[in-house]
């Protein structure tokens, strides 16, 4: 202890003396591998971080725009605070379940030396696998209020690094698209970036996103001179001048440096939920993850029945008796056809009609009949909604939705990110824990750590993801093995997946009405393994699963995890997560379209004897993607398990106990 006494006495010395004779203030990760470095010079503020021996970011500005008045240049600045802390808390929901993680902890405070005299704090966080700071704007006199015009924020690398970026035309957006991989220097300037984007530098990886998301604006990256980034926030609607209109005290979300010497550590990476709050709410033993069906996605398909398919109750009851036999443990109601499940919505959904009312659903459905149903047969009632039918209605809403005893909810349309969508969103989950429902957002901005705090946000889309399938080519087994290593670095991700009739690429034709997937069934086997989400949709129609090989296996796989480690990973290429349960580990391998063949070190599981349950893909899955092996042989923590992939292909893996 008394060691420990030495070196945090030692620490802040250190800084202090820095700050004081150089104008600059230098603190280190726990493990000494990250260094961040502050300068405040009359020029302006600035700050560089470096990882082991090379700088990754030098000479990079920070700054806001303020309504009237800029905040970056001719600043006195203070060093307030300056430490070693830990983070310690267990996830509700989350890849793991108990953490506790060191970190360094700086706080400044900087006054403008003119007028208006604005004060903000720069409070900087630096674990070991990564860096983040944000601007906190305490109260002071003669200011109540404040206006941001924007953030000028700035990442200016010293290599010119790979990017994985996904270019965006404006703040108007669902966040879905295709990465582009290119030099950070070749990105044309000024175009504007989604986040996360991923950096592969020699070396190292990195990845800039952003945490806590909360009242504020959703921020983007915009390409500057060279090797530069800047930041950008959405702005309020209607407009484009304002960004963020706040009262004070106020602070902005976290801005983060993801980093790590290898990929797969960016994945394991719990710096986003380190960076967020717990929950103010206590009880959350109502709360349930698990997997739901979704029809609209197979085209509404109901085959080989005595009743007239629809938005019916007959339909819905049919629906529910297949979760229920097969161990799906929720069941949507959506839409048939074009048209929603409730009572004056627009036809084909979006935008939301003004006469839209969700607490009036469709006749035939009957609904508190169907709920009944529904808890008899074990499988929790979900319901699908534009979020325009809720706005400004979010109480009356929740409280029949409860009445119903509907479950959770899928959110739908948002496509915005500026700072009333962002209050709209956590005025969403706060109610909907309110009356004990799950959310999962669909046109909507990345995850942000605010699983941490609101555990029912049990998943996000903004991922182009396997509903395109039913209009164009562009998700395949590349696509695949690009988003864990980007989007999904923010966080829980929904992808439309349980596909399960497997073609080929030169079969693959896009359709509505029971749309094919490409990959092999054990690459769609392996991705609610690989794929973090909390919620996993299993929406083919009942009749493609019926008596094929993996189903059972879909269907059981956790959706809440104490454990997450990344054994193999090349981006764009092949990845290996795995994912521990209880006393059950869980193993995904994704691959791309190249065959290959990975080992699987299995060296992360504790003493004794294991059974492995293996779904592979069959010799000949090249040309019959369905085809898959099945075998199960005994493993111990020194056992390596070999991988053959098919072209697209992948492996899933089972490993519990011997008895």
């Amino acid at each position: 202890m008394n060691d420990r006494i030495s070196f945090l006495l030692s620490f802040l010395s250190f800084s202090i003396c820095v700050f004081a004779q150089n104008k600059s203030i230098d603190a280190t990760s726990p493990d000494g591998k990250i260094k961040f470095s502050m300068q405040a010079e009359s020029s302006g503020l600035f700050y560089s971080v470096a990882f082991g021996n090379q700088k990754i970011l030098e000479r990079s500005n920070l700054g806001l725009a303020f309504n009237g008045s800029d905040f970056g240049r001719n600043l006195k600045s203070e060093l307030k605070n300056s430490g070693r802390k830990t983070e310690k808390y267990s996830l509700v929901v989350g890849k793991n379940k108990n953490i506790s993680e060191d970190y360094s902890d700086v706080q400044i405070k900087l006054t403008q030396t003119q007028k208006p005299f604005l004060q903000v704090d720069l409070h900087v966080k630096i674990f070991n696998d990564g860096v983040a700071f944000r601007y906190e704007f305490p109260k002071q006199k003669g200011l109540e209020n404040l206006v941001i015009a924007d953030e000028m924020s700035v990442f200016n690398f010293v290599q010119n690094p790979t990017a994985y970026a996904l270019y965006r035309d404006n703040y108007l957006t669902s966040h879905e698209g295709l990465y582009t991989k290119t030099k950070l220097d070749s990105i044309p300037k000024n175009q504007l970036l989604d986040m996360p984007v991923l950096f592969e530098l020699d070396g190292a990886f990195v990845s800039i996103t952003e945490a806590a998301l909360r009242d504020y604006a959703g921020m983007y990256l915009s390409k500057s001179d060279g090797k530069s980034l800047v930041s950008k926030l959405s702005p309020l609607p209607n407009q484009t001048e304002v960004k963020v209109k706040a009262s004070l005290p106020h602070k902005s979300p976290w801005r983060v440096i993801m980093i790590s010497g290898r990929v797969g550590g960016l994945i394991e990476s719990n710096l986003l939920t380190n960076l967020n709050e717990n929950p103010t709410i206590k009880d959350w033993s109502w709360l349930k993850t698990g997997s739901t069906d979704f029809t609209w996605w197979n085209g509404d398909v109901v085959k080989d029945v005595d009743f007239k398919p629809g938005l019916n109750f007959d339909t819905h009851k049919y629906l529910i008796d297949f979760c229920a036999d097969s161990g799906i443990d929720f069941h949507s109601v959506v839409s048939y056809g074009s048209f929603a499940w409730y009572q004056g919505e627009t036809e084909g959904f979006n935008p939301s009609s003004p006469n839209a009312d969700v607490t009036k659903p469709v006749a035939a459905l009957q609904m508190e009949k169907l709920a009944d149903y529904s808890h008899k047969r074990g499988v929790g009632l979900r319901v699908w909604v534009n979020w325009g039918a809720l706005y400004g209605k979010l109480d009356e809403s929740f409280a029949q939705f409860e009445k119903w005893n509907i479950k959770g909810m899928m959110v739908d349309f948002m496509d915005r990110d500026d700072q009333e969508m962002v209050n709209f969103v956590e005025d969403v989950l706060k109610t909907a824990a309110k009356y004990h429902m799950h959310i999962q957002f669909h046109g909507a901005y990345k995850p942000t750590g605010m699983i941490r705090t609101y555990p029912n946000e049990l998943t996000k889309e903004g991922v182009l993801n396997l509903e395109v399938s039913k209009w164009n080519a562009d998700v395949n087994p590349e696509h695949n093995l690009m988003v864990p290593f980007t989007r999904m670095l923010a966080g829980p991700m929904d992808y439309h997946a349980g596909g399960f009739q497997s073609v080929t690429r030169e079969e693959f034709k896009a359709r509505g009405e029971e749309p094919t997937v490409m990959g092999t069934r054990c690459h769609h086997l392996a991705m609610p393994i690989v794929y973090e989400s909390y919620l996993q949709m299993i929406c083919d129609y009942p009749g493609a699963y019926k008596n094929q090989p993996g189903f059972e296996f879909l269907t059981s796989v956790p959706t809440n995890w104490d454990d997450t480690k990344v054994l193999n990973a090349k981006i764009g290429d092949y990845l290996t997560i795995a994912r521990k349960s209880g006393t059950d580990w869980y193993v995904g391998t994704m691959n791309d379209w190249t065959p290959r063949e990975l080992q699987i070190d299995l060296s992360f599981l504790p003493d004794g004897i294991f059974i492995a349950e293996i779904f592979e893909d069959a010799p000949d899955a090249a040309n019959n993607p369905n085809h898959i092996s099945q075998r199960k042989i005994e493993v111990t923590s020194k056992s390596k398990v070999v991988a053959k992939l098919a072209t697209g292909g992948g492996q899933a893996i089972k490993i519990t106990p011997k008895k």
